[in-house]
C-alpha cells in the first residue's frame, strides 16, 4: 500500500511540474488501476498540492467507480483471497471486506475469482476494516426471490431437509419453509420419510412477513395437472363404462377410487355380493382394479362405482337342483332380534326366523341360539329365485317333541321345569326344549295370596309341577305347583273348626277390625265389634287374647275369629243357670209374680252390662 501511495504522489508531482492537461488522463484511461493504486491517506496529505482541475477529475472518478457503502445494501463482490478462516472480497470500495468461511459452508468449492453477493454489514470497524456478510445477503436475496415467486406463481425447487410435526421442512433459496402433510400429494401420505433428502418442485402458497414464515405446496402443482386430466375424463364418462382405478382411501362405508384425476366411491354394498364387515376385507390401499360406473350427478362431481357388478350374481349361479326341503350348511353372517341370516353359498343368504330355531313357543331372541360366525345346518323352507329370497329352519332337523307328548307328560304326572317368563295371570315353565306349560297364579300355593307371580319365584328357578291338563291339538299344557304337596287346609279344617278357641296376638289393626296370625298359613280376621273385651274396652295391636272361630271357608281360605264371643257365651251360660236356679227357688217358695219379674229384670240388666 505504501508503494502505491508513493507512486500516486510522484504522478501528482509530475503533473504539476509539467502543467500539462492531456485530453485523456491516465485515471480516465484506466480508472480501476488508478483507484486500486490510490491511497486516501497520501491523498489527504497532498491535496493542497493538487490543482482544482485534477481534484474535480478525481472526485468524478470516485463517484463513477467507488461503491456507495450504505448499510443493508446487497452488492456483488469478487473473491480475491482465501485464508484458513476468512475470504477477502473486493466490492470496489476504498478497502476490501472480510467474510468468515463459515458463511460459505454450503459452497465448499469456493475459489478466488468467484462472484458472490454480500451485504455491507459494517462500513468501518475499529481497525478501519470493511465488514461484509454473505449469509445476510443470501437471506435478503432469498426473501426477494420467495416474495417474487409467491406474487408471480413461479415454480421453485426446494430441498426436503427433515420431517416435523404435521409435515416437512424444505430449504427454498436458503430459507426454511414449511410443507404441510396435506400439501405433499393429492393422495394420503403413509410414509413421510420417503421424501426426506429429495429435491422437489414447489409453489409458494403463503408468506407471513411478521413471523417470517413461508408455506409451500407440492400438491398445488399436481392438482393443476390433474384438473386438466379431470376435465377430459369427466367429459367421457358414461354409465356402465368400465375403468381402471387405484384405491386411494378406505373408509368404513366404502372405498374411494382414483380414476386418473377423478375420484369415485364404491359403497361397501357394491364391493361384494357377500356380506362384509369392512371394505379392507376386499381391497387394500394402492391396489389397481377395474370398476364400473353405476351413476353420477349432473356435474359428474360425485361418481358412484361398483365392483361386484363385474361378476355374475351368485343367485344366477345357484344350481337348479337346490329345492325346498333340502338340507344346507352355512355360516351365520348377520343376527337380528327376529332371526339370523345364513350364507349357504357365496352371496346367497337365507333367513332363519327365530320361530324356526326352536320348537319352544315362548318368545326368545336369535342371540340365544346362534352367534355370528357359527356354521349351522338348516332345512330350506321356501325358495324364491326371482326375488332372490330363501327362508330356512333349524328346528325341522330335530323331532317335534309334541309328537309323543301324551306318553311323556300324561295328566297327573310330576316333573321339574325351569321358569322362563311371567304374565299377570301365571308363570311359563319349560319342561324341555319345545315343551312349555302354564301355571296359573291360583295353582302356585295352597295358602299364600299372590298378587303377581314374581312374588313367588324368579326367572330361572326350578319348580316341581304336576300336569293338570293337556291339549295336544292346541299344543298347550296346564301345570300346577301347589298340587305337588298336600293341601294343608284339609288339616286346618279340623284344627280350626267352628267353635274352637285359640290364643293369638293382634298383628294389625285395620279399618273394620284387626288381623291375627294363628300360623304361617292362616291369618284370621276379627271384625271390629268382636274386639270388645269384657270391661267394654277394645283389643289393640300387640294384645294377646283368646279367640273363637266363628267362620272357616276352605275354598276361599277365609277364617273369622271373635274375642267377644268368649265372654258373651259365658254370660249367656250364667244367665241360663241363674234363670234355672231362680225357677227352682220360685217353685219351692212360690213367690209372687212380681218377685219373678224383678229377678228376670236383674238378669237382663246384667246381660246388658248394667249394674
Amino acid at each position: 500500500m505504501a508503494e502505491k501511495a508513493k507512486q500516486a504522489e510522484v504522478e501528482a508531482t509530475e503533473a504539476k511540474e509539467v502543467k500539462e492537461t492531456p485530453q485523456v488522463s491516465e485515471a480516465q484511461a484506466n480508472p480501476e488501476k488508478f483507484l486500486a493504486d490510490f491511497n486516501w491517506h497520501n491523498y489527504q496529505e497532498g491535496i493542497d498540492e493538487v490543482e482544482d482541475s485534477q481534484l474535480k477529475e478525481f472526485e468524478k472518478l470516485v463517484s463513477e467507480n467507488f461503491v456507495d457503502t450504505l448499510d443493508d445494501e446487497v452488492v456483488e463482490g469478487e473473491v480475491i483471497h482465501i485464508s484458513d478462516r476468512d475470504a477477502i472480497i473486493d466490492i470496489n470500495a476504498k478497502s476490501e471486506g472480510v467474510i468468515s468461511l463459515n458463511e460459505f459452508r454450503y459452497n465448499p468449492n469456493l475459489a478466488v475469482g468467484d462472484k458472490v453477493e454480500v451485504l455491507i454489514d459494517v462500513r468501518e470497524d475499529a481497525t478501519g476494516q470493511l465488514v461484509l456478510s454473505h449469509r445476510k445477503a443470501r437471506v435478503i436475496k432469498a426473501w426477494d426471490r420467495v416474495n417474487n415467486a409467491h406474487d408471480t406463481g413461479e415454480i421453485v425447487n426446494g430441498f426436503v431437509k427433515c420431517r416435523t410435526k404435521g409435515g416437512m421442512i424444505v430449504d427454498v433459496f436458503g430459507i426454511e419453509a414449511f410443507l404441510p402433510g396435506s400439501q405433499i400429494d393429492v393422495k394420503p401420505i403413509r410414509d413421510y420419510d420417503q421424501y426426506v433428502n429429495k429435491t422437489m418442485e414447489f409453489k409458494v402458497v403463503k408468506i407471513n412477513h411478521e413471523f417470517k414464515n413461508v408455506v409451500v405446496s407440492h400438491k398445488a402443482l399436481i392438482e393443476a395437472d390433474i384438473e386438466v386430466q379431470k376435465k377430459e375424463i369427466i367429459g367421457q364418462l358414461e354409465k356402465g363404462q368400465v375403468l381402471e382405478g387405484v384405491v386411494k382411501n378406505i373408509t368404513s362405508y366404502g372405498v374411494f377410487i382414483d380414476l386418473g384425476g377423478v375420484d369415485g366411491l364404491v359403497h361397501i354394498t357394491d364391493l361384494s355380493w357377500s356380506r362384509i364387515n369392512h371394505p379392507n376385507e376386499i381391497v387394500e390401499l394402492d391396489q389397481k382394479l377395474n370398476v364400473v360406473i353405476l351413476d353420477f350427478d349432473e356435474n359428474k362431481s360425485r361418481i358412484q362405482l361398483g365392483l361386484k357388478q363385474l361378476s355374475k350374481h351368485p343367485w344366477d349361479a345357484l344350481g337348479e337342483d337346490v329345492k325346498v326341503g333340502d338340507k344346507v350348511k352355512g355360516k351365520v353372517v348377520v343376527i337380528a332380534d327376529y332371526g339370523a341370516f345364513v350364507e349357504v353359498a357365496e352371496g346367497v343368504e337365507g333367513l332363519v326366523h327365530v320361530s324356526e330355531m326352536s320348537w319352544s313357543t315362548h318368545l326368545r331372541s336369535a342371540q340365544d341360539f346362534v352367534s355370528v360366525g357359527d356354521v349351522v345346518e338348516a332345512q330350506i323352507l321356501t325358495l324364491d329365485r326371482e326375488d332372490r329370497k330363501m327362508s330356512l329352519g333349524i328346528k325341522q332337523l330335530s323331532a317335534d317333541p309334541w309328537t309323543d307328548i301324551t306318553t311323556k307328560y300324561p295328566v297327573g304326572s310330576k316333573h321339574s321345569g325351569t321358569v322362563r317368563n311371567f304374565t299377570n295371570f301365571g308363570v311359563f315353565v319349560e319342561l324341555e326344549e319345545g315343551i312349555d306349560g302354564l301355571i296359573y297364579i291360583s295353582d302356585l300355593s295352597w295358602t299364600k295370596k299372590i298378587k303377581h307371580p314374581s312374588e313367588f319365584c324368579a326367572v330361572g328357578d326350578t319348580l316341581d309341577v304336576v300336569v293338570l291338563e293337556l291339549d295336544v291339538e292346541g299344543r298347550k299344557l296346564s301345570l300346577g305347583h301347589k298340587q305337588t304337596t298336600d293341601n294343608p287346609w284339609d288339616k286346618y279344617e279340623t284344627e280350626f273348626a267352628l267353635g274352637t278357641t285359640h290364643t293369638a296376638e293382634i298383628a294389625e289393626v285395620v279399618d273394620k277390625g284387626a288381623t291375627i296370625e294363628f300360623n304361617e298359613d292362616i291369618v284370621a280376621f276379627v271384625p271390629s265389634r268382636h274386639l270388645e273385651k269384657e270391661d267394654g274396652k277394645k283389643l289393640k295391636k300387640g294384645d294377646t287374647a283368646e279367640f273363637k272361630i266363628i267362620e272357616f271357608n276352605k275354598e276361599f281360605k277365609r277364617v273369622v275369629a271373635s274375642h267377644t264371643a268368649i265372654f258373651r257365651e259365658e254370660e249367656i251360660k250364667n244367665v241360663k243357670e241363674a234363670v234355672k236356679k231362680a225357677e227352682s227357688q220360685a217353685a219351692e217358695a212360690k213367690p209372687t209374680l212380681g218377685d219373678a219379674n224383678e229377678a228376670l229384670q236383674a238378669l237382663k240388666d246384667k246381660m246388658d252390662g248394667k249394674k
